[in-house]
């Protein structure tokens, strides 16, 4: 059966964010049309589902990189602060938007707290992989004998 490993990670983000919107579980918090995802940013993502994406893309990872913490998620989302006439220096991302993610994941029952940070839940893996093997059925039918 195929897992989360074994299809391209784009794929799979935009599937599982399909599947956590019709969940109706995981819903976006008022402020997050207008909210930046990092101070390195100018401007508030455009798409109107960016919620669903990164919820997604934190299932992911959690998923990939086992125990993770939010520190951990910051430099994985960071990205390069731009200045006029100063180098570019690297910045972290927004922690109140991964971390009001990680919450509601947890609350759904996708992700689990541990001592170490966030784990995959049962839950989770299954959906991932579901979600997964749904792909390769579709569109990777060469990676099905594997």
């Amino acid at each position: 059966m195929p897992t989360a490993y074994d299809v391209p990670a784009e794929d799979l983000i935009k599937a599982v964010a399909e599947e956590l919107k019709k969940s109706k579980k995981v819903t976006p918090p008022e402020w997050a049309s207008f909210v930046k995802t990092g101070s390195f940013k100018q401007h508030a993502p455009r798409e109107k589902d960016w919620w669903f994406i990164r919820c997604a893309s934190l299932l992911r990872k959690v998923y990939v990189h086992g125990p993770i913490g939010t520190s951990h998620l910051r430099k994985e989302y960071g990205g390069l602060r731009r200045g006029r006439n100063r180098p570019e220096k690297f910045t972290r991302a927004s922690g109140a938007v991964i971390r009001k993610a990680l919450q509601q994941l947890e609350a759904d029952g996708l992700v689990a707290s541990d001592r170490n940070g966030r784990v995959i839940a049962a839950k989770g893996r299954s959906l991932l992989d579901k979600v997964a093997s749904k792909i390769v059925n579709e569109q990777y039918p060469e990676l099905k004998k594997y």
